[in-house]
């Protein structure tokens, strides 16, 4: 399996490489050369699997001889181990043919725990057997960095930096990343939002002269593949729960920067019959409007109830546009390259059909998405936390088929943002799990940076580990 860059212009890459490249060197994205396709009846004979042996059969395709498939079994089976449901992704029904699929039973109680458990146990194994060690880089809206730490912490051979938009975070999100102490793990809290911190990232991909001699960045961000590749293997998961290949299935996806979504339209590429993929999106809408009347316009970021979804450039979209062209990377190097200098972007009329077949999409406010937080849980005494409550207000506007299950991705834990569940529930005082009791009163450490390039790469030159 060779991956390629979605600009074109980049070396195409094996399995190992891709992991610990991120960013092609023209800018791009890597994807798959070729996808892998599943027969029905290949897919109906997995119906019974647990997730671990389901998630070998969905990733091996993309590993193709990389790592021997005993290795791979491993690693996929220690990253599921850390989860606190034997199910690992459980479903909870809501409503008529309307399900949860919980993606928050991992440590950090967050759906950004399935590839970043991965992803943090693949770089042990790669880098052990390269004798090598690296820097990992990333930006955070929130969940990401807690779970790319927590995947992290114990990597003998990793340095990680995470960067968060300073007083944008919960407190529950800021203390899962700034409470880890271990001498590898530095937390930085930019001053400016996460649009800012990803624009660091990609500058210092971009430029990695300020490390030392024999090092390179890695990205957690879902620019990396292998992120993209651990989340397809959760849509199978519930599909297969529900029916599928027999019937149809239908997602809703809170969406920020795509990658969740674009790994449910994998999926369905891949020979999953999903019916229908909605893009639930909160007041910074970028995407919602993009699908809707073709307006890929950046605006001004706003602060939210569902602070994980305040991105006004969603990366993964790229990898999304890339299809929607027909894989033409000098095209897309043209649309990106006049996003970034003017900050607009309209789809061709034959794009933006494609995109229309593919994706519905509905924007909430916060006071919609309290409303239905409090509507769900007196109906259902089911909490959802703010992320959750638009994805499945988005399915309920959108909904095309009630005889088709709708599936709706439960990104995090309420009690990871107990702002939004106390405004909707009177006695909605989520607590923590049993694990993370003390979280609030953990020793903290972290650096406010200004958002500064320079300063960024000073404070990472001096305190990688010899």
């Amino acid at each position: 399996m060779k991956y390629i860059s979605t600009r074109g212009a980049a070396l195409a890459l094996g399995f190992e490489d891709v992991v610990l490249t991120g960013l092609a060197t023209d800018g791009g994205l890597y994807v798959p050369e070729t996808l892998p396709e599943f027969s029905h009846a290949e897919i109906a004979s997995w119906a019974g699997l647990g997730y671990r042996d389901l998630a070998f059969k969905v990733i091996s395709p993309f590993v193709a001889g990389a790592i021997p498939d005993a290795d791979l079994k491993r690693i996929i089976d220690s990253s599921y181990d850390t989860f606190r449901h034997q199910a690992i992704a459980p479903l909870v029904q809501t409503g008529h043919n309307e399900w949860v699929l919980e993606l928050f039973q991992g440590p950090t109680l967050a759906f950004k725990d399935f590839a970043l458990q991965f992803l943090g146990n693949l770089l042990d194994y790669i880098l052990a057997k390269r004798q090598q060690k690296v820097v990992v880089l990333g930006a955070t809206s929130g969940d990401t960095g807690s779970a790319a730490i927590e995947g992290c912490r114990r990597c003998e051979n990793v340095d990680i930096f995470i960067l968060h938009p300073y007083q944008r975070v919960s407190e529950v999100q800021r203390r899962q990343m700034t409470s880890v102490l271990e001498p590898n793990v530095h937390n930085i809290a930019l001053q400016g939002n996460f649009d800012d911190c990803q624009n660091l990232v990609k500058a210092s991909f971009s430029d990695q002269s300020f490390l030392p001699a024999g090092r390179q960045l890695v990205a957690v961000n879902s620019i990396n593949w292998a992120r993209i590749m651990a989340q397809i293997v959760y849509y199978f998961y519930a599909g297969l729960a529900l029916g599928a290949p027999h019937r149809p299935v239908a997602f809703s996806v809170p969406t920020g920067n795509f990658g969740d979504i674009f790994a449910g339209y994998l999926a369905k590429r891949m020979g999953l019959p999903i019916d229908q993929l909605v893009i639930a999106t909160n007041s910074n809408d970028i995407l919602h409007r993009c699908i809707s009347s073709n307006d890929h316009t950046k605006k001004p970021l706003q602060h939210s109830l569902s602070p994980s979804m305040d991105i006004m450039v969603s990366s993964n979209f790229e990898r999304m546009l890339f299809d929607l062209y027909d894989r033409d990377g000098a095209q897309i190097n043209s649309l990106m390259n006049e996003f970034k200098n003017s900050g607009a972007l309209h789809l061709a009329p034959a794009a933006l059909d494609k995109a229309r077949a593919l994706f519905s999409s509905y924007r909430l406010s916060d006071e919609e998405t309290v409303a239905v937080i409090k509507d769900v849980y007196e109906n259902t005494e089911y909490l959802l936390d703010p992320h959750t409550a638009i994805g499945v207000q988005a399915a309920r506007k959108t909904r095309r088929d009630t005889s088709t299950p709708m599936i709706c991705l439960a990104t995090a834990h309420p009690a990871k943002f107990p702002e939004a569940v106390k405004q909707a529930v009177a006695e909605g005082d989520p607590a923590l799990p049993h694990h993370m009791r003390d979280l609030l009163a953990r020793d903290e450490r972290y650096q406010v940076l200004a958002n500064d390039l320079s300063s960024l790469k000073s404070f990472i030159s001096s305190n990688i580990r010899a």
